[in-house]
């Protein structure tokens, strides 16, 4: 049986316990063993955490100890998959570059706020993790994110919507979800899921179900000699 680790806290606005509680019944579903956890203390033992398939924060704009960091890091490069959403990944410790370069990115604004109306451009490609995906509208925090070039972006979405300062730039397709290597562990990330209600939507809830399989499966990848190839979620 598969093995993950879902860590909640931070700011309450994310409703991270309620994220948690739809994540847990997901990788139940799909046949995990499940630990729960509402302390960042769940990073503490880098060996435990190496046992895993599969850690899901949940954490957002708060400070963590270099040495959880560190452990987290470790145990995916061994090929532990790391896979999360919106600010309870990518906007989770602001003050360590460590986690945003380990994660991919990092989110910096999200001009109209939540009740922005805007599109997700599904990008069809080599990877399954989009397979039979088609564009959607959502109305939520339409995030913008500094992003690492290395990510293999999964999808898009066009800024801007909201007017802003931003708004006299040229258009740009911003990155939504993306996946990356991290050794030979596998980085999958979603910036939809401001609130569980957006997670609860089926075609999202759906998408990280596929990247929560695709990251574990590089476990399994990198125990039968590091493969660094797509599998099917």
């Amino acid at each position: 049986m598969r093995k993950a680790l879902i860590v909640w806290g931070g700011w309450d606005g994310h409703q991270p316990k309620e994220v948690a509680d739809i994540f847990q019944e997901v990788l139940v579903k799909e046949g995990y063993e499940v630990e729960v956890s509402d302390t960042l203390d769940a990073f503490a033992d880098g060996e435990k955490l190496k046992g895993l398939d599969l850690i899901v924060p949940i954490w957002t704009m708060d400070k963590i100890k270099p040495e959880y960091v560190q452990n987290v890091s470790e145990a995916v490069q061994s090929g532990v998959g790391l896979a999360g959403c919106h600010g309870g990944m990518c906007d989770a410790f602001r003050e360590n570059v460590d986690w945003q370069f380990m994660t991919g990115g990092q989110w910096v604004a999200h001009p109209g706020n939540d009740g922005t109306n805007y599109t997700v451009n599904i990008k069809h490609s080599s990877s399954t993790l989009t397979e039979g995906i088609e564009d959607f509208e959502v109305s939520s925090e339409q995030y913008y994110l500094h992003v690492d070039p290395a990510v293999e972006v999964l999808a898009t979405t066009r800024f801007p919507v909201a007017e802003g300062p931003h708004s006299l730039n040229k258009a740009v397709d911003m990155p939504v979800a993306w996946t990356k290597r991290w050794g030979v562990g596998r980085v999958y990330y979603n910036s939809l899921g401001h609130q569980a209600n957006i997670i609860d939507i089926p075609v999202v809830k759906e998408m990280m179900r596929r990247g929560f399989n695709w990251c574990a499966e590089g476990k399994t990848a990198a125990v039968n000699g590091g493969a660094l190839t797509h599998a099917k979620a």
